[in-house]
């Protein structure tokens, strides 16, 4: 069930229309004064040209003279009060009667630069409208040196207020307009899919083993349908794990309860086979002790398991230990040294030694090589090999001559409750694994195939 936020101040999608208005806004702001500047110019370029004509036909009069009615139609069509232009050899004089003694503004838009034309643009914004301004302009006419005119700025006051205001409601309605539809682009390809993965996150997190109905898998290429996927994909193994924690869970504790019992029981087999070794008989004498060692193991082991089911892991107990005599005890506890039909082949010398737990390294070694004897039946090849390093790591190899291991097992190979034999429970290279990685070392599957199968063990030396 999807929470739920607060209107305008936690949604997402919310936040991202009101950034993108403001955004929108800031940008036109930015050129709202820049556009009334221009808008100033070319209105007051627009009255020096027509005071331009207004003097060309002054100057085709003759004596250059015209009439007080012509002169007066020809300001107010020119939209000026009064009109001075300057020739080489005279100057052309239109409104003199009406010029003020003094204006209070004058501006020259012979060179202007673009921050002068701003401030005088807010500059009629604030005075109202009520002022007498002059303004110089270039000439268009060839001779003329300067062209002046006089004007009152309540026209080019309502002009740049109504163009201001236009600007103003234009710019809010595209910043809107805009918005919306970036808002509504963001959303459909950002803002939705987030959703759907805060959705996902949110119901994983409540009820992390229950399975989802069947949605549609995203076909996205980009980075969104990238995520929707891998996050898919982490919550069904992370739903798998705990499926599996719990079945580890459940079956740690039969395994607690067994365990107590067959410990009593191996107690009673220990005292049994500490009688046999009184016997004074070589057959009886030799049996014995593999069984004492046997029982031995399997006493240390139950526990072991007890003290892991309690605690952690059980620490290494490190000491130089002879891997030829823990290879041979392999295969005694495999039955494998006195085979006639199955070959077990320990190509390790008597000084190689390892650094390493003897009992649980054993344990490492025996479940490599039960799984290679289970595979091949009643013939078959098992050599143990080992080389140590420079730097005193020791390499060890246990190879067999089976079918090899299926290509869709591997990937999960050294995962609990994985096994590719029928009736296997998967645990053993686990345990070799955790064992493995509690002395520093790795395990891993060196080669596999219908020759054969090759695992390899590395066991770091003793620390200086």
């Amino acid at each position: 069930m999807p929470e739920h936020y607060k209107p305008l101040t936690s949604s997402l999608r919310s936040r991202l229309l009101i950034l993108t208005f403001l955004f929108v806004m800031g940008i036109s702001a930015l050129i709202y004064p820049t556009s009334i500047a221009s808008f100033r110019q070319d209105f007051l370029e627009t009255r020096l040209e027509n005071a331009q004509i207004a003097a060309l036909a002054l100057e085709a009069a003759p004596n250059n003279m015209v009439s007080p009615e012509l002169e007066q139609r020809l300001l107010t069509q020119s939209g000026v009060i009064a009109m001075i232009m300057r020739r080489e050899d005279k100057s052309l004089l239109l409104g003199f009667d009406m010029m003020p003694e003094e204006a209070e503004a004058t501006y020259d838009l012979r060179n202007p630069s673009l921050g002068m034309l701003i401030m005088d643009a807010f500059g009629t914004l604030e005075s109202g409208g009520g002022r007498i301004i002059r303004v110089l302009g270039d000439p268009m006419v060839p001779g003329t040196r300067m062209l002046e005119i006089t004007l009152g700025e309540a026209d080019l006051y309502a002009a740049l207020k109504n163009y201001s205001n236009n600007v103003l409601l234009l710019s809010l309605i595209t910043s809107l307009f805009t918005g919306i539809l970036v808002y509504l682009a963001l959303h459909w390809l950002l803002v939705r899919p987030m959703r759907r993965l805060k959705d996902r996150i949110v119901t994983f997190r409540r009820q992390p083993e229950a399975v989802p109905g069947h949605t549609r898998e995203n076909r996205r290429p980009d980075e969104i349908g990238l995520v929707e996927r891998e996050l898919v994909r982490m919550q069904e193994e992370l739903r798998q794990n705990l499926k599996q924690k719990s079945n580890l869970a459940a079956l740690g504790e039969a395994v607690a309860k067994i365990n107590h019992d067959l410990r009593n029981i191996l107690a009673t087999a220990q005292l049994a086979s500490d009688s046999l070794q009184r016997v004074d008989h070589p057959g009886v004498q030799k049996i014995s002790r593999r069984l004492v060692n046997s029982v031995s193991r399997a006493v240390a082991l139950c526990e072991s398991t007890i003290r892991h089911g309690k605690a952690d892991d059980p620490i290494p107990e490190k000491e130089w230990t002879r891997l030829d005599e823990l290879i041979s005890d392999v295969a005694v506890s495999l039955g494998l040294d006195e085979d006639s039909k199955f070959e077990f082949v320990c190509n390790v010398t008597a000084e190689e030694t390892v650094y390493a737990d003897p009992e649980q390294l054993h344990r490492v070694l025996l479940n490599l090589c039960r799984n290679a004897h289970d595979v091949q039946g009643e013939t078959g090849t098992i050599c143990v090999s080992a080389k140590k390093d420079k730097d005193g790591t020791v390499h060890i190899k246990v190879a067999d001559k089976g079918p090899g291991i299926p290509e869709a097992i591997r990937p999960r190979l050294f995962k609990a409750f994985q096994s590719s034999r029928a009736g296997g429970t998967g645990l053993g290279l686990a345990t070799a694994r955790d064992i493995v990685l509690s002395h520093g070392g790795q395990i891993a599957l060196a080669d596999t195939g219908p020759e054969g199968t090759t695992f390899m063990v590395c066991l770091p030396g003793k620390e200086k």
